[in-house]
């Protein structure tokens, strides 16, 4: 891996934003970990203080550090995680993971289909300012979408969704949000990793990121531009019948309130998730 010649994006700037949550960590289940950096989550997998663990997503940029704390934290000093596995691109989920790359010296996988936007050739569609949201989404054309490349150091993930070094989870390819995004599912005790196929918090609207209201939401409306596709996902997850669930923001939700969030998400997918307005509904 040359990884002296990965770089982001010129537009990557830290993005000023914190919520109640920002720091904190939950043990969801023994061996999944949640960890909230600024306004979104990142996932530790494995039993504290092993020596095997996975990090799946890599937070807001300029937050190494914050994760690599929160990882030794877990799991001991001068720990490191087998692999980063990415549920898609975006910068608030790749915003560290050059410096964690450089740092521990370990492999990235993702989709096939998202590597285009991890490897430098293409940019994500700009973030759509104009949609009907909050204030989040009004100020989103700040946000970063040009392509960061992680040249050799991203790899893609295993057709048949085996997801390397977690011989327990699968991969789901639920695209809408992204083109390549992936959700994760272990079979056993029906835990669900959606990434930002559907979210916990209305990330459009201010208010509710920073006080980190739970309310289920389709995956955030700036950003997306296939809601046909997105819909499809959440009914995806929903078949799963997922007993815990970690979204991408938002907090963590299991039994009756997942399954009763889930159901009404899906139900009323068009009028919940889906914006009224915007340059990416047809």
């Amino acid at each position: 891996m040359k990884i002296e010649e990965n770089h982001y994006g010129s537009d990557y700037t830290f993005i000023p934003a914190i919520s109640v949550a920002h720091g904190t960590g939950t043990e969801i289940l023994p061996d999944l970990y949640c960890y909230t950096v600024q306004i979104v989550n990142i996932c530790l997998i494995g039993l504290p203080n092993a020596a095997d663990f996975i990090l799946v997503d890599a937070g807001m940029p300029r937050s190494a550090d914050e994760i690599i704390a929160a990882a030794e934290k877990r799991f001991g000093s001068n720990s490191r995680p087998k692999a980063i596995i990415l549920t898609h691109g975006h910068f608030d989920h790749v915003g560290a993971v050059i410096e964690l790359i450089r740092y521990w010296r370990i492999p990235v996988y993702a989709h096939p289909a998202e590597l285009p936007y991890l490897t430098g050739k293409k940019s994500y569609p700009a973030p759509d300012s104009s949609v009907e949201g909050g204030m989040i989404a009004k100020v989103s054309a700040l946000f970063p979408n040009e392509p960061i490349d992680l040249g050799s150091s991203v790899q893609p993930l295993p057709s048949g969704g085996m997801v390397p070094h977690l011989p327990e989870f699968r991969w789901i390819h639920t695209p809408g949000h992204t083109p390549g995004h992936i959700s994760l599912f272990r079979e056993k005790d029906r835990a669900l990793i959606a990434g930002d196929a559907f979210v916990t918090v209305r990330q459009d609207q201010l208010f509710k990121v920073l006080t980190q209201k739970l309310e289920f939401s389709g995956p955030p409306r700036y950003f997306t531009n296939d809601w046909e596709k997105a819909k499809e996902s959440v009914r995806k997850l929903a078949t799963l019948h997922p007993k815990v669930a970690v979204t991408g923001h938002g907090k963590p939700v299991t039994g009756e309130q997942l399954r009763a969030g889930l159901i009404q998400l899906v139900r009323d997918f068009d009028h919940i998730a889906v914006p009224d307005y915007g340059k990416y509904i047809q």
